[in-house]
């Protein structure tokens, strides 16, 4: 890399800000990948559940309708983060992205200024999905959609897809994965604006 192409990639990660969107349906690994980025760059993570779950031990009765109000609310709290952030961040945000419409991510974006976008989408068929999500219902607090949701589940498999607003990274969640690759192209992709 040339001392200018190295400039003006200093220039891009101080004035920018960047954001790794792991998205997929429920159940389909966005939070072991989130982690694992977040343990390989220190950076931060934000995830509707992380800032849902909070409310939802607080509050009683919280059925489908509630759980999915509060939902959005810490979705666009998650942008609010990063709108109020300093130039220079980076975030990774762990969320199912398509329960909101594609045109409020675009508008949020915007508003937070971010400049640099690279979306993980975890791909997984929705049986082995379904089997996941129900593994996992004992665990979940009241107020998350319990076995009767796994039908819908499997629906939402066939017909979900990546947001494509920047370069997208398939991750195939019924194969072992390579954490290198990920980091690398994440780093790559973010190391330029690629998104205004």
């Amino acid at each position: 890399m040339s001392e200018g192409q190295l400039a003006s990639q200093s220039n891009v990660l101080r004035n920018g800000k960047r954001v790794v969107m792991v998205n997929g349906i429920p159940a389909s690994g966005k939070s072991s990948i989130a982690r694992e980025l977040a343990t390989a760059t220190g950076w931060p993570i934000l995830s509707v559940d992380g800032i849902k779950e909070p409310f939802m031990r607080q509050l009683e009765h919280v059925d489908r309708a509630l759980n999915r109000r509060l939902g959005i609310a810490s979705y666009q709290a998650i942008w609010s983060v990063i709108a109020n952030a300093p130039q220079g961040c980076t975030f990774i945000v762990d969320a199912w992205f398509g329960f909101q419409p594609k045109e409020n991510l675009v508008s949020f974006l915007h508003e937070a200024q971010v400049t640099a976008v690279a979306e993980i989408w975890c791909q997984l068929p929705g049986e082995l999905a379904a089997q996941r999500y129900e593994s996992r219902l004992a665990n979940r607090l009241p107020g998350h959609p319990g076995a009767e949701y796994i039908p819908e589940l499997i629906a939402l498999a066939e017909r979900a897809e990546p947001m494509r607003l920047g370069p997208v990274y398939i991750a195939d969640q019924t194969k072992t994965a390579e954490p290198n690759n990920l980091l690398n192209w994440t780093r790559e992709v973010l190391s330029t604006i690629n998104y205004k």
